[in-house]
């Protein structure tokens, strides 16, 4: 719905909080995230998609938010990487098993893999190494490795196991 000569106006749950704002239909859904509504966990790198440090959750789907406009997002739920855990002094099952197993270096995008391994194993709870592989292949690295990351994305299955009372 249009607001004003070129601006649209969107309502969109961010981390379980409704915010309602006026945007330019240009707006990405990464800019307006960062800019406007400052949760800079939501990395730009690429800006084309290829790299994954923009990923977020959209109605639970994880979507590069620097491909998306914000008006895509209207009436859609939008997590970030801060809306993951269950309160502010608290880790993911996700967040702590990158932490166990040294899953990062330099961090940058640490936020956009640790969004999309949480979409992954809601869909995968067990995943094969090469279901893995396949997973993490939509994001880049450029200092890890990826064994860290490997190894975290199966500690953070674990965790989730013991979770559900699922006994290894």
């Amino acid at each position: 719905m249009h607001d004003g000569p070129g601006e649209l106006s969107v309502t969109v749950e961010v981390n379980g909080q409704l915010i309602h704002g006026r945007v330019e239909p240009r707006l990405t859904l990464a800019d307006w995230l960062r800019d406007d509504c400052l949760l800079t966990g939501t990395h730009l790198g690429c800006e084309h998609g290829v790299c994954g440090s923009c990923t977020v959750l959209l109605d639970d789907r994880a979507v590069r938010s620097c491909l998306l406009l914000c008006a895509q997002a209207d009436r859609c739920s939008v997590t970030t990487v801060e809306g993951l855990a269950s309160g502010p002094d608290e880790l993911s099952p996700v967040q702590r098993a990158f932490m166990e197993c040294h899953g990062l270096q330099c961090g940058f995008c640490t936020p956009g893999f640790v969004v999309s391994v949480t979409a992954f194993l809601a869909a995968n709870p067990a995943p094969t190494d090469d279901e893995i592989a396949e997973a993490l292949s939509g994001n880049l690295c450029r200092c890890t490795g990826y064994q860290g990351i490997i190894a975290a994305v199966r500690r953070a299955a674990e965790h989730m196991a013991e979770a559900r009372g699922e006994v290894s």
